[in-house]
């Protein structure tokens, strides 16, 4: 009869660990910031996991997905209520409870295919973390785009590893992580290796991981931006008077001290969030007025997010704005958020939520523009909010030669909740992982300017109006994550699925490691 390793948690133990990894994970993630305790959570999930069969491998996943993004994603529900929150947190479960099944047919067959100490200490942990890798891979860029939030690497961006981006990217960072956490227990294990040993090859990989230099983010010159946050009612349910946002952005952008603006000082750029100039200058020719004295005055170029439409269709947009020329170029967001601000499929969705789902009253279209703009000579990548969380617009920005990232987003539907630190983190982690300086800018905070190594340049306080101007390094470097773009996350979740295949060919090839260890697949432990 076929026998299985023992799980080292019986079921109901193993449920209760899971549904517990999930906050410990979120606590790993801003607004908390206690970066430890992700790997802490880890090593709860695949604890879990370990021993179990498909069907019970794939309630424990669920469960502890299920808890984590309950926990992670809480903001949804601010103003949308339960239906939503819940929705997109199950949804994510299900993702999570599949790849808890192929984690646990990984503890399973590898040993029993490659049962010698380099597989179970060499090759297990790797294919562990690919299919991690792989599991985050599908949940961000499927169905509709996907959703790219949660991965384990965007709870580092202020933790001693948040370099290694710049060398392996948000998934490789993800992959190192997981690697890890699975190194170390598997370790304790195998216990035909001397305990001195082991700890010394645990050591090693700690030390390996930690000690890996940041890459050098060199730069040349730089380009003086001032940002703007207004602070104005920019919510969807804030129920303003049209050009509300708008004024309050020109009432903060007239508060910047000439000092800092002219002469010597004088600015490049102007930089406003996403949606901050409606209605549309291109078509409101008070607001292209307006503009035009604004960039006049400044003598510079103004960067500015609106709503444009074009044969028939909605954009969300970002305009270069010149005075006497109005927009001489613009970027329509490529990734606009599914059930956000847009909805997909509505005639099959609204029967489920028809109060939700009208609430939504326009859709917008993702853009095919690229995502680069050059403003006096300086190419600046262009991010509209959810757009950060995206691999391939980074991607498309350094391809296109992007010196500066301007990350320019609209947080206020999200009140004073986890949202806007957990969107910082990840773009503080674009900024290393590229080598260039970025310009998160938002209608009502967290807004600062960071440094290609990760530092805060500027900043201004969240929920109050403010502006930034500051001097920012033009990166020149080419950092390994950015070279290699999509080649890590794909190498990474390909070694997880191929090892996986591999071990399923070799598992009746191998001998039954850890024998007395096993267990009956009817065994009550699950």
């Amino acid at each position: 009869m076929h026998i299985v390793p023992r799980a080292p948690l019986p079921l109901w133990f193993a449920v209760l660990v899971a549904a517990g990894a999930g906050p410990v994970l979120d606590a790993g993630f801003p607004d908390k910031d206690w970066w430890p305790l992700t790997f802490v959570g880890i090593a709860m999930v695949l604890l879990a996991q370990r021993g179990r069969r498909a069907g019970s491998a794939f309630l424990v996943g669920w469960v502890a997905g299920e808890s984590f993004y309950l926990v992670h994603v809480a903001w949804t529900a601010l103003y949308l209520g339960p239906v939503p929150w819940v929705a997109l947190s199950t949804l994510e479960a299900l993702f999570w409870g599949v790849g808890g099944i192929l984690i646990t047919l990984a503890y399973r067959w590898v040993p029993r295919a490659f049962p010698t100490v380099l597989g179970r200490v060499g090759l297990l942990p790797v294919i562990v973390g690919g299919l991690w890798v792989l599991r985050e891979f599908v949940t961000g860029t499927w169905p509709y785009g996907g959703f790219s939030w949660g991965r384990v690497a965007e709870s580092q961006s202020t933790s001693p590893l948040a370099p290694l981006v710049a060398w392996l990217g948000i998934s490789g960072l993800s992959f190192v992580m997981v690697w890890l956490v699975a190194l170390l227990l598997e370790l304790p294990r195998v216990v035909d290796v001397r305990a001195v040993s082991r700890a010394l090859l645990a050591g090693a990989a700690v030390a390996l991981v930690f000690a890996i230099p940041a890459w050098p983010a060199t730069t040349q010159g730089s380009t003086r931006i001032a940002a703007v946050q207004g602070n104005g009612p920019a919510g969807y349910f804030d129920n303003a008077p049209p050009g509300a946002v708008f004024d309050s952005q020109v009432a903060e952008t007239l508060r910047i001290p000439r000092s800092q603006v002219t002469g010597s000082n004088a600015v490049d750029m102007v930089v406003w969030p996403e949606g901050s100039a409606l209605p549309d200058p291109t078509r409101d020719p008070d607001n292209a007025a307006i503009l035009d004295a604004l960039s006049r005055k400044f003598g510079a170029p103004f960067v500015v997010g609106t709503i444009t439409a074009r044969d028939d269709r909605l954009y969300n947009t970002s305009l270069q704005w010149e005075a006497g020329k109005g927009a001489v170029d613009y970027y329509d967001k490529k990734h606009p958020v599914p059930f956000g601000e847009y909805v997909p499929d509505r005639a099959f969705w609204r029967p489920f939520a028809p109060a939700l789902i009208d609430l939504i009253g326009r859709d917008y279209t993702p853009g095919t523009r690229d995502n680069v703009f050059d403003v006096g000579g300086v190419r600046a990548g262009i991010s509209i909010c959810f757009d950060i969380v995206d691999d391939q617009l980074l991607t498309d920005m350094m391809r296109g030669g992007a010196q500066v990232i301007l990350a320019q987003t609209n947080n206020a539907d999200f009140g004073e909740t986890d949202e806007n630190q957990q969107q910082l983190a990840i773009a503080r982690l674009r900024a290393i992982e590229a080598g260039r300086s970025l310009v998160n800018i938002s209608t009502v905070g967290s807004s600062q300017i960071i440094g290609p190594d990760g530092s805060t340049i500027a900043s201004t306080p969240p929920f109050k109006p403010g502006h930034m101007v500051a001097d920012v390094p033009l990166g020149t470097t080419t950092t390994p994550a950015t070279l290699l773009s999509r080649g890590i996350e794909f190498l990474v979740a390909g070694l997880g699925l191929f090892g996986l295949l591999a071990a399923f060919v070799g598992r009746r090839s191998g001998s039954d490691y850890g024998a007395p260890n096993m267990q009956r697949p009817l065994s009550p432990r699950g």
